[in-house]
């Protein structure tokens, strides 16, 4: 599957100048849990997460953003991994994940999901609050795999991810003043009518749970933005 991206993705507007270089983990994250089971190797290209029986492990950007294009490439747990998750999903070897956040919509991935701007109908989008970028890896066997029918096999353990190429062309806070250019290709950039269909084929092929279609967890009825998909 092309890419995709499940992070805490969190950007500014208040004071912002535009990244785009490779950026060295040491100088754009901080390792925030884990006592030592994540590290940053290689002079910083390279920054992995580990997961055993006692604890998981994460990091944070050091940056907020509110608006960008972030790419990260990584590498998930191999083997039998059932029941950790990580904060990116992919199936071997590095893989370049995306996430686009423009003020029109955010998408996650090359393209795996879209959430458009709705707040014409009452749905909230996220425009105005600084945020940063989270990753971890942690246990999650009491539902993650059937619902929590597949434990984790801890005779894997130490489960580790690794990331690197981290690249960010997006608003960084800066000074608590907003300088963000709207010049960027991204900042306007919509899916056109092939991406529309790569959409559609990835979500056919791959999606596992839509909460648009689940009326057990939504007996009231589903969300607004459901509508408008």
């Amino acid at each position: 599957m092309a890419s995709s991206a499940h992070v805490l993705l969190l950007f500014p507007q208040l004071g912002s100048f535009l990244m785009a270089a490779l950026a060295n983990f040491n100088e754009h994250f901080d390792i925030t849990w884990g006592d030592g089971r994540a590290q940053i190797l290689n002079n910083g290209e390279l920054l992995t997460v580990s997961l055993d029986k006692a604890s998981g492990s994460g990091f944070e950007s050091k940056n907020e953003y509110l608006f960008g294009n972030i790419d990260m490439q990584l590498n998930l747990v191999p083997g039998n991994s059932a029941s950790t998750v990580t904060s990116y999903y992919v199936t071997t070897d590095f893989h370049t994940y995306a996430i686009l956040w423009n003020p029109q919509f955010s998408v996650d991935g090359t393209p795996i999901r879209e959430f458009k701007n709705s707040e014409s109908i009452g749905v909230p989008f996220p425009k105005n609050q600084a945020m940063r970028i989270h990753s971890s890896l942690w246990n999650a066997d009491d539902w993650a795999t059937r619902g929590g029918l597949v434990k984790t096999d801890w005779t894997q353990a130490p489960f580790t991810a690794s990331y690197r190429n981290f690249k960010a062309d997006a608003c960084v806070l800066s000074n608590g003043a907003s300088s963000c250019s709207s010049n960027s290709n991204w900042f306007s950039q919509q899916l056109d009518s092939k991406s529309q269909d790569r959409l559609k084929w990835a979500q056919n092929n791959y999606m596992i749970y839509n909460y648009c279609t689940d009326s057990n967890r939504f007996p009231q009825g589903l969300p607004a933005e459901c509508n408008n998909a």
